[in-house]
């Protein structure tokens, strides 16, 4: 059995909008499962390895449960349209470009490397419709240490003149993919069709059987903007909301990962909650956009399940501490607009929407729990300003999150492996 001790102050977010905080602590893992966190180091590991990072924050690491690989070379532009247009004008180009391998390999690696070293070691990601770029991008993933679902795009109708499927292309190419997904221990496959506009009531009737049969994940979007929910209702009149678009080929359900939710009503989140489907919450990209600010509140307070993504290409940067930040900031705007009447999000419960709620989509209870493989990240703050007076450990992280610091990280690991280590300068 191997075993590692990490000192350092952890904090972990057991609950919604509470923090564990230890500070001086020992997080003892063995076998890459996380033992225990402990005051003082128990007698039984007095002689094991361990990492001493003395002040630095030892932290869950984030999960990105929406994000687009093939958009991550186009940060930062067209966030002058709103979505409709943005699609068409910059996103489904770029797409297009991921019929080059070795381009799509270049992109992909960079992208796993900047998400490693930047604390995120799971996500919910989509390719292009691309099979071979889509499985260059699972072993670009893998081989950096990212764990989690990537989606091969299902799209055979709406899309551009490069950049679409025939449905039967689209159930080949999708059947052809997860078998060869089959290689990749942690990087595991979703069905994504891209949204409900962009298939066929054929292609997600496929997908939908296709996941009851093999037990797969789904991931897309909803409710995004509302020029999309025009779409969707001209699409199909005979369903009342976006969402039984998606129930109606066997698409919603616990498993299922949708995006954004800026204008699902009362009853689309019902729908939500009797069937375990996970909103996304994309603070950076509902506002690039001009899709609206979601009720995250008001679905909290409900009982809705909520993660965050930083929709990258629409969100306009890969940091998750930006996603965390940019959710309490949204929370604010969606106060206002609300007229004072519902909470904004505090710091800790945005910081489990980033951390434990994206993780529990993979199984995991929230926090460093006994038994489970640790993902954690060491984050050295000390080269922040000094303050006027001296922080408490919740006062720096709170500053970590909306200060987020080139270099800090000092230490990720991601399923018990050590995949990302920095020396402090």
């Amino acid at each position: 059995m191997s075993t590692l001790i990490l000192k350092g102050t952890l904090i972990s977010a057991p609950a919604p909008g509470k923090l564990d905080i230890l500070e001086g602590g020992y997080l003892a893992v063995e076998d890459g499962c996380v033992e225990g966190v402990y005051p003082r180091l128990p007698e039984r590991y007095q002689n094991a390895p361990l990492e001493d990072f003395g002040r630095c924050l030892i932290l869950q690491s984030f999960t990105d449960l929406h994000l687009h690989a093939p958009q991550y070379p186009m940060l930062g532009t067209g966030m002058n349209l709103p979505l409709l247009e943005w699609l068409s004008a910059c996103t489904y180009p770029a797409e297009a470009r991921f019929a080059d391998a070795e381009y799509a390999r270049t992109v992909s690696r960079a992208l796993a490397r900047e998400l490693i070293e930047n604390g995120t070691t799971r996500v919910c990601m989509f390719s292009s419709l691309h099979r071979p770029a889509t499985l260059i991008l699972m072993e670009e993933l893998e081989r950096a240490g990212v764990t989690g679902f990537v989606g091969k795009v299902n799209m055979d109708r709406n899309g551009s003149p490069d950049l679409q499927e025939t449905t039967e292309e689209s159930r080949r190419e999708t059947l052809a993919w997860l078998d060869q997904s089959k290689a990749f221990p942690h990087i595991r496959p979703i069905l994504t069709p891209r949204f409900t506009p962009s298939c066929t009531d054929e292609l997600l009737r496929f997908l939908g059987k296709l996941a009851l049969e093999r037990n797969l994940p789904v991931q897309s979007h909803l409710s995004e903007n509302t020029g999309e929910l025009q779409w969707v209702r001209t699409l199909h009149p005979e369903c009342a909301r976006y969402w039984e678009t998606y129930d109606e080929y066997g698409l919603w359900t616990d498993r299922t990962a949708m995006a954004h939710c800026v204008w699902s009503d009362a009853a689309e989140r019902q729908a939500m909650i009797r069937a375990g489907v996970t909103a996304v919450h994309c603070p950076a990209s509902n506002r690039n956009l001009c899709s609206g600010v979601a009720p995250v509140r008001v679905m909290l307070s409900e009982g809705v399940k909520v993660a965050l993504g930083t929709d990258i290409a629409g969100g306009d940067s890969v940091h998750m501490f930006d996603a965390v930040a940019d959710a309490v900031r949204a929370s604010k705007d969606r106060r206002i607009l609300d007229g004072w009447k519902t909470e904004a999000l505090s710091v800790a419960e945005a910081w489990y929407l980033g951390t434990s709620a994206g993780a529990s989509f993979f199984g995991d209870a929230p926090g460093f729990v006994p038994g489970q493989r640790l993902h954690a990240m060491a984050v050295d703050d000390s080269r922040l300003p000094p303050s006027p007076h001296p922080l408490s450990a919740a006062e720096r992280f709170e500053r970590c999150v909306y200060r987020r610091q080139s270099g800090a990280i000092r230490a990720v690991w991601s399923d018990g492996r050590k995949v990302f280590s920095r020396s402090p300068d």
